[in-house]
């Protein structure tokens, strides 16, 4: 879940920098090739167009910052849930000299997905 956040917010930066670097081409090439582009929709509009686009992008990016510092705290919260419990049933085997019968191939995967999700934080 974490690594998809942090996929997700490195798109955002790129699509912002490539908005950046498109802003500069467009003017570089108005200026050069096009100072008196007359019949075509006025590139100074474009500007303005691609400068909204880019706000917008920068809007999501910061909605999405809470989303992904959330996810991440409840993520922790999560994983320091389970290692409670896990440390309360060994304690509890040991005070009761009993033994949980052997996992299941199922309970054994889950297991092993929680141990690599928690090695993610």
């Amino acid at each position: 879940m974490e690594e998809e956040v942090d996929k997700l917010e490195l798109m955002f930066q790129k699509a912002d920098s490539d908005l950046d670097y498109i802003q500069y081409r467009l003017e570089y090439e108005i200026k050069t090739n096009h100072p008196d582009s007359a019949g075509e929709k006025n590139p100074v509009t474009l500007l303005q167009e691609l400068s909204a686009v880019k706000s917008r992008y920068q809007t999501l990016q910061a909605r999405f910052k809470p989303i992904a510092d959330e996810q991440k705290e409840i993520k922790s919260c999560i994983c320091a849930t389970f290692n409670k419990t896990m440390t309360m049933i060994q304690e509890l085997q040991k005070q009761t000299d009993l033994e949980l019968s052997p996992m299941t191939e199922e309970e054994k995967t889950a297991v092993q997905q929680l141990k690599s999700h928690m090695s993610d934080l």
